[in-house]
């Protein structure tokens, strides 16, 4: 790499990856002149660059100075008093400089400035990435995927890859090599090598949230607000919505007409059943709501600070309040974040519970 060829590089560098022709001759020259004290054995230099010819000089200085000082290079220091009479004019804290640049440098130069910016692309590069991705965390994205190894998928979300792992697919969902899939970035790391490490998932509550906000207009627009999301993935999803506007049906919203938006992203979800309830500022009628499709369900708050609440049901409402497994139940308790115990009046009086003490709404 001659003068021209070097003045070129730094030019089409500066101009496609938008990094300043100074910060680059200023790179190039810290790189030249570790070069040249490495092959020559040199401590007290530094090397320029032409920026119109992109010729490379060498220079030794040696500052001026009244006494040594130990501390510091001694190859950089010149006593005043030795120097006086072939520099008059020079005084304390002068430099003199001297042209060193070896016959052979030239060599040196070139490989040395090629390595060099060949570095700088590859971290504009990864700077570039890292400053595109970095505001994506918690947000939906849709990728290729192009690869998969025991334990992961890999998707190619364009300028880098995501890494999703397979326990983070829907139960039951097959995926396919080269199929685009919608995919949450649920975390963003900077990597070893400064680019950025993606990791996407498909079961995390917020894909649901992600989801919504893309289907319902009403959601972005601040017409109908998402309170929270239980998520058990692959099985059912249960969504709190309400709406500030007394006009607005929040939960038709969400669900659509004939169930066309809610159906939309239970495809999605590889089937997933999806639960739309109203939320409630009154906490008993929020725990009632979430415990459907359970109706005639009383609820009492049985401890406000720490959220503990007691669930009556009888008959078939109490197998669906708990739902299978107790599916119902847990996901209502992440719904609302209070501990919701699902009893018949039998059981609260074999176990010596007195509601009088209690309210319910």
């Amino acid at each position: 790499m001659n003068g021209k060829e070097l003045i070129k590089a730094i030019n089409v560098l500066s101009e496609e990856k938008g990094i300043s022709k100074d910060e680059l001759f200023d790179y190039v020259e810290t790189a030249l002149n570790a070069a040249y004290k490495r092959n020559y054995n040199a401590t007290n230099s530094k090397v320029l660059i032409d920026r119109t010819t992109g010729d490379v000089k060498v220079l030794s200085y040696k500052i001026v100075v009244e006494e040594i000082n130990m501390e510091e290079e001694e190859d950089a220091q010149v006593l005043l008093e030795e120097i006086k009479d072939k520099y008059p004019n020079l005084k304390i804290g002068d430099v003199i400089e001297e042209e060193v640049t070896p016959k052979d440098f030239g060599r040196v130069a070139a490989s040395a400035a090629k390595q060099v910016l060949i570095q700088k692309v590859r971290e504009a590069e990864r700077n570039s990435i890292m400053e595109e991705f970095k505001d994506k965390e918690d947000e939906l994205l849709v990728g290729t995927l192009s690869r998969e190894d025991k334990a992961n998928y890999y998707v190619d979300l364009g300028r880098a890859h995501g890494i999703l792992p397979k326990k983070n697919i829907i139960p039951g969902e097959t995926l396919e090599m080269g199929s685009q899939v919608k995919v949450y970035v649920s975390k963003i790391e900077e990597g070893n090598k400064g680019g950025p490490v993606i990791f996407l998932s498909r079961t995390h509550y917020g894909f649901v949230k992600r989801l919504l906000e893309n289907e319902i207009p009403e959601l972005n627009e601040g017409i109908v607000m998402l309170y929270s999301v239980a998520r058990d993935p692959g099985s059912r999803s249960k969504i709190a919505v309400y709406s500030e506007n007394e006009k607005v049906d929040a939960v038709g919203a969400c669900i659509g007409e004939k169930g066309i938006r809610i159906n939309n992203i239970s495809k999605e979800l590889n089937g997933e059943k999806i639960d739309v309830v109203l939320y409630d500022k009154n906490l008993t009628n929020f725990i009632k709501n979430a415990l459907s499709p359970a109706k005639e369900v009383e609820v009492y708050i049985i401890d406000p600070k720490d959220k503990k609440a007691i669930a009556i049901a009888e008959g078939e409402n109490l197998s669906l309040a708990i739902g299978k497994k107790g599916q119902n139940v847990k996901l209502a308790a992440k719904l609302t974040k209070c501990k919701i115990d699902v009893m018949t009046k039998e059981q609260v009086e074999e176990e010596g519970i007195n509601l009088y003490k209690y309210y319910e709404a």
